[in-house]
């Protein structure tokens, strides 16, 4: 988290959640409300009685007002954006007007801290150019203390602040795991839920009304039970990761838009980004990132005509200022994007200023596109990977593994991930039309992780049934979703995070070998069957054992249990199906001294 400025953080912190209770009550003009858990890690919401206005006011409450709250804790100081939250309810109470104005903070240390509050009034003062006049509560201030967090498990408050470190995965700032993310591509448009306010009815989710669980969230008298239900189904398959368009106003959906109709583009619909909040936070719960695209192709020139004017700013400012303060959140540039790379390097700059948690951001482009886009921002300081998009999930492994090394190579290690495999009419198909998804396992699923990437999230062609924008039954790919995680949990058995593709260290021409060479190895065998891998020149013992990427279980063991280095030896066999693919893991388990 940056130590200087940090992002428009926001979010309707709906009074309906259970989880935030009010901790202090306004002790003087102008003080705030402080309500949720003050914990480490959590969200912390401060609530400002202010100017009374309206979604359709003039002055614009969102653009011609600017909330910025300072927070010290010690030396350090964090500068978080605030918003315009009508009634303070609107989620349960669909208010459009009101006079609280809102920011939403993230601690990530325990102890005291003091608050601040900068409260300015003018015209286009939201974009930061003018001072504006201080108004209502400016200079307002005070203090809570924040403890440690009692969560564990999946939940994002457990583990902290995922974040970029430098290496080609990201990594949770409190537990220092590193993350290897699996998900859903699709629907891309799952906020066209027909239980949202303001929002065309694309998505009900029915088949999931079942997996919605007493004490889940929900808003007004009961709404929102089958999308969080469908969140719940994910997550209990194992995944951990959403990806979804924040607006596709002129795109494939024309159903997902933050304003208050498709035609505004700077006032905001309070009660539906409450409800969206609803959503955000539960997946918190879940351990489901926040794979958050802004923009597709069809509409990459509508804001500014492409540039980073004052329409892109407005709407970059408030989605960071509602949601920047979730743990684990992706910033995706755009879907198939076709801006500039000067644009590119301005969006992405200026998400960086304002998002003071430094989310990582991505891009994501056409798959014949890959050199144009991605080899002008090799080495941009605000860019922190890649979201692949592959026309021929073949080439899965070697697009991979040729995103890391020129990464690499540039001096900043990118994070690559497979979010789209083509061909766009078909992507993944059901369970009914392909029951045990060979090639998507194969050549996309391991293809990517054992070249080092960071992970997948699977788009379902729209020839098919449940796809990319009419999904309502996630049970459809129950079968991707299992394999899915059988291959999370293998990653998760091995040191990765040392490892890297080292396929010139086996004889098989269409294996797989991801090696921290000497001490670990493994590798993908597609057709079963086995290989001989290079153990080095230093003498030493290796265990052998196999791992089976269809079915996921223990690692077994096969016609071999050890191996002796030095030099090029015979795996052996698998334990059953020798001619189906399967994991084989080498590990060294006894150095030996040389002999003389």
């Amino acid at each position: 988290m940056k130590t200087t400025r940090v992002s428009p953080i926001l979010a309707c912190g709906l009074l309906c959640v259970a989880a935030v209770v009010a901790v202090s009550a306004q002790k003087k003009s102008g003080q705030a409300v402080i309500s949720g858990e003050l914990k480490k890690w959590h969200r912390v919401t401060l609530t400002f009685d202010g100017p009374q206005s309206s979604e359709d006011a003039s002055p614009n409450p969102f653009r011609d007002y600017r909330l910025e709250i300072t927070f010290t804790n010690g030396r350090r100081k964090i500068l978080v954006p605030g918003f315009y939250a009508a009634d303070g309810n609107a989620g349960e109470t669909g208010a459009a007007a009101g006079n609280k104005w809102r920011a939403h903070f993230t601690p990530d240390e325990e102890g005291v801290w003091r608050y601040t509050a900068a409260f300015r009034a003018g015209m286009d003062v939201a974009f930061g150019g003018a001072a504006g006049k201080p108004v209502a509560f400016d200079g307002a201030g005070g203090t809570f203390t924040v403890a440690s967090s009692d969560k564990t498990g999946r939940d994002f408050r457990a583990r902290g602040l995922l974040g970029y470190v430098g290496r080609h995965y990201l990594q949770f700032a409190e537990t220092k795991e590193y993350f290897i993310k699996g998900g859903t591509d699709s629907p891309e448009n799952v906020l066209a839920y027909y239980e949202f306010d303001g929002t065309p009815p694309k998505h009900a989710f029915a088949p999931h009304a079942d997996d919605w669980k007493v004490g889940d969230p929900v808003w007004q008298n009961g709404k929102g039970k089958n999308i969080v239900g469908a969140l719940n189904y994910l997550a209990t398959k194992g995944m951990n990761s959403i990806y979804f368009l924040t607006m596709n106003v002129i795109g494939d959906g024309k159903d997902v838009w933050p304003w208050t109709s498709d035609q505004e583009r700077f006032r905001f619909d309070c009660s539906k980004l409450d409800q969206w909040e609803v959503v955000f936070s539960h997946m918190d719960k879940l351990g489901l990132m926040l794979h958050v695209i802004t923009q597709e192709t069809e509409n990459d020139q509508l804001l500014d005509g492409g540039e980073l004017g004052n329409e892109r700013k407005l709407y970059y400012r408030e989605l960071v200022a509602r949601f920047a303060h979730h743990p684990a959140l992706v910033w995706n540039l755009g879907e198939e994007n076709t801006n500039t790379d000067a644009q590119r390097k301005a969006f992405s700059t200026y998400l960086h200023e304002l998002d003071a948690y430094e989310h990582p951001v991505v891009i994501h482009t056409f798959p014949n596109e890959y050199d144009i886009v991605y080899n002008p921002l090799l080495s941009h300081p605000h860019l922190e990977g890649l979201s692949l998009q592959m026309g021929n999930m073949r080439e899965t492994h070697f697009e991979t593994l040729k995103w890391l090394d020129r990464s690499a190579l540039s001096g900043r290690n990118w994070a690559v991930h497979l979010d789209e495999i083509g061909p766009a009419d078909h992507g993944v198909l059901t369970d009914a039309e392909d029951p045990e998804h060979n090639d998507v396992r194969h050549y996309a699923l391991w293809g990517n992780l054992l070249a080092g990437g960071a992970g997948v999230e699977w788009y379902f062609g729209y020839k098919h049934p449940h796809a990319d924008l009419n999904l309502e039954d996630f049970r459809s790919r129950a079968v991707m979703w299992d394999q899915t995680r059988y291959a999370l949990a293998f990653m998760a058995q091995i040191p990765f995070i040392g490892m890297r593709h080292n396929d010139g260290l086996t004889k098989s021409p269409d294996d797989y070998c991801f090696a921290d060479p000497g001490k670990t190895y493994a590798i993908y065998l597609p057709q079963g069957g086995t290989t001989e891998v290079n153990l080095g020149s230093t003498p030493g013992e290796f265990s052998v054992q196999w791992y089976d990427p269809r079915a996921g279980g223990a690692l077994q063991s096969g016609s071999i249990t050890t191996l002796e280095a030095p030099g090029w030896k015979q795996v052996g066999h698998p334990p059953a199906e020798a001619n189906r693919d399967w994991v084989v893991l080498v590990k060294l388990i006894k150095a030996n001294p040389p002999r003389h």
